[in-house]
C-alpha cells in the first residue's frame, strides 16, 4: 500500500507520531511495536499467541495501515503471519468490530492492538472471514484447534518457513548466487561431501561395493590366466 503521510494533516501526523512513540516505549503486554520513521502511517507489530489457545508459543506479525481519513475512519489491520482463525481472511485481512462500526477516533491504536490480541482468545464465528475455521469452531472444536495449532507451529514458531516476529526483512528469501560462474564456488555440497552427508551406512555400502567389485575382477583375472596356461601346455604335448 502507498503511504498516506502526505495525505494526513500535520496535526494528525503529530498525534500519530506521539501515540506510536508511546506504544514503542511502553507496548501492551505480549505485543512488540516496530515503528517506521519513513512511514508513520503503517505500523508493524508482533503479537504473542496467548496461553491456553491454539496460538500459544507463536509470534504473529501484523500491520495497521492508517488511511487518508484517519482518525475519522478506522485503520485497516492485516496479519502477515499465516493463521487459521475465523476472523482472519486468506490474505490476512482482519474482521473485528473495533475496525468497523464500533470505531471511535478517541479509541486510539493501543485499544486496536489489545482488541486484536483478544480476538486470538475469543474468536467470533458470527462474522467469519474464514468460513471453514468458523464452521469448525462451532461444530468440531478439536479439529479447529488441531488445524490452528498446526499452522501456528509451521508459520509462527521460527522454524523453517516460520517467523521470528520481526517485520519481513527485504533481504529475506532467495539471494543471487555470488559465484555462479565459478564451479569451485557454487552453492551446494561437493561430490566428496555427499557420502558424509548420507551417513556411515552410505559409506559402508560404497566401500563394500568397491571391495566386492575389486575382488570379482581379481578372481576373473586368475581364472583367465589358468585357462591360458592350460592351452599352452596342450600345445606343447
Amino acid at each position: 500500500m502507498n503511504s498516506n503521510v502526505e495525505n494526513l494533516p500535520p496535526h494528525v501526523l503529530r498525534l500519530v507520531y506521539k501515540e506510536v512513540s508511546a506504544l514503542a516505549a511502553d507496548p501492551p503486554e505480549g505485543i512488540k511495536i516496530y515503528p517506521s520513521e519513513e512511514d508513520i502511517t503503517e505500523l508493524h507489530t508482533a503479537i504473542e499467541g496467548p496461553e491456553g489457545t491454539p496460538f500459544a508459543g507463536g509470534i504473529f506479525r501484523m500491520r495497521l495501515v492508517l488511511g487518508k481519513d484517519f482518525p475519522a475512519v478506522p485503520p485497516k489491520g492485516y496479519f502477515l503471519t499465516k493463521i487459521f482463525h475465523p476472523n482472519v481472511g486468506h490474505k490476512g485481512e482482519i474482521c473485528v468490530n473495533v475496525l468497523k462500526r464500533d470505531w471511535k477516533a478517541e479509541l486510539g491504536l493501543r485499544h486496536v492492538l489489545l482488541t486484536i490480541k483478544c480476538l486470538l482468545i475469543h474468536p467470533n464465528p458470527e462474522s467469519a472471514l474464514n468460513e471453514e475455521a468458523g464452521r469448525l469452531l462451532l461444530e468440531d472444536y478439536a479439529e479447529y484447534e488441531s488445524r490452528a495449532r498446526l499452522l501456528t507451529e509451521i508459520h509462527a514458531m521460527g522454524g523453517p518457513g516460520g517467523t521470528s516476529g520481526a517485520p519481513q526483512d527485504p533481504n529475506d528469501g532467495p539471494q543471487p548466487k555470488k559465484h555462479a560462474g565459478d564451479p569451485t564456488k557454487r552453492a551446494g555440497p561437493s561430490v566428496a561431501a555427499v557420502p558424509a552427508a548420507l551417513g556411515n551406512g552410505a559409506n559402508g555400502a560404497s566401500t563394500t561395493s568397491s571391495n566386492s567389485n575389486s575382488s570379482s575382477s581379481s578372481t576373473n583375472n586368475v581364472a583367465g590366466k589358468k585357462k591360458a596356461d592350460k592351452k599352452r601346455a596342450l600345445r606343447r604335448l
